[in-house]
């Protein structure tokens, strides 16, 4: 099998040395397997992307020798992709609209005791599906489709290179999830699938905090009939707060000036020596590193 791997940052703000760390990783991998190592910038929450960042992302990669060995892919530009997916669900019996809201979903679970955890994914009831009906027209203008999980299998095993054996049951931990919003703009788990499919992506190298994504993915994949890639979920690199660090908790766009630096704090989250030599040297003796680690796994 060809390795094809790639990096997929969303451009809501510059790379931080949170994103540094999977962004290193997944080039590491690529380059440890003598394959390939893409960029997608996932703009499909298209809301919360912020005009430009996508380009002050790409550069930020260059400045520290993390070149890609294709142009840039754009989900932005691809809905016409998604929605060919989503039609595939549709027609297949797997999507249907939902009219709920977050507070719909809120009312439903207390009624039904279930218990309401802050700051975590509803796990939603399934409200809509006994009502929905595949060619309410005004159903699809005016709503959510969602994926059901209760007619294919929706306990999920898979392996992770660095996690290990993982399972979920779709259905209890998650419910029927989202595929399409109701204001038009594509889920990442179906866009990321298709994606993932399109560019013939072997490795999924990312955080480990989109490790909880990765049944819902996999269920997709089998239900558009499309392969599942190898995935391996890095660790994560903490805020002050003990949480990971992101834009929310206010980490910094990483400085460019000194891209060694940069990337030394990230090598030292995955586990890598540091180095003190110009970046395309130490980037190779990052390489032969991540290989043996890899082959001790």
């Amino acid at each position: 099998m060809n390795y094809v791997g790639r990096f997929a940052p969303s451009p809501t703000g510059p790379l931080h040395a949170g994103s540094l760390v999977a962004a290193l990783a997944s080039w590491l991998d690529a380059r440890a397997h003598g394959g390939q190592w893409l960029v997608r910038i996932e703009d499909v929450d298209t809301p919360r992307c912020i005009p430009g960042v996508d380009q002050i992302i790409v550069a930020q990669l260059q400045d520290c020798g993390l070149h890609a060995d294709a142009a840039p892919l754009w989900q932005s530009q691809r809905s016409a992709r998604y929605q060919q997916a989503l039609e595939r669900l549709i027609a297949q019996g797997l999507a249907y609209p939902c009219r709920c809201s977050r507070r719909d979903i809120e009312r439903e679970m207390i009624r039904r005791g279930q218990p309401l955890a802050r700051n975590t994914e509803l796990i939603y009831p399934g409200t809509c599906r006994a009502t929905s009906t595949q060619h309410d027209d005004s159903a699809e203008t005016a709503s959510a489709w969602r994926l059901r999980t209760d007619l294919n299998p929706a306990l999920i095993h898979w392996h992770d290179r660095r996690l290990g054996p993982q399972q979920q049951d779709v259905a209890d931990a998650v419910g029927d999830f989202v595929l399409k919003r109701a204001d038009g703009c594509f889920s990442y788990q179906l866009a990321v699938v298709v994606d993932d499919a399109a560019q013939g992506i072997s490795d999924v190298v990312r955080g480990q905090d989109l490790a909880d994504n990765t049944a819902r993915q996999i269920l997709l994949q089998r239900a558009l009939g499309l392969a599942t890639p190898r995935y391996l979920h890095t660790p994560l690199l903490l805020g002050a707060n003990g949480e990971k660090l992101s834009k929310q908790n206010g980490a910094q766009a990483i400085d460019t000036a000194d891209p060694l630096a940069a990337l030394n704090s990230a090598a030292a989250v995955l586990g890598l020596p540091a180095q003190s030599s110009g970046v395309p040297e130490a980037l190779q003796a990052w390489v032969v590193a991540w290989a043996s680690l890899q082959s001790t796994a």
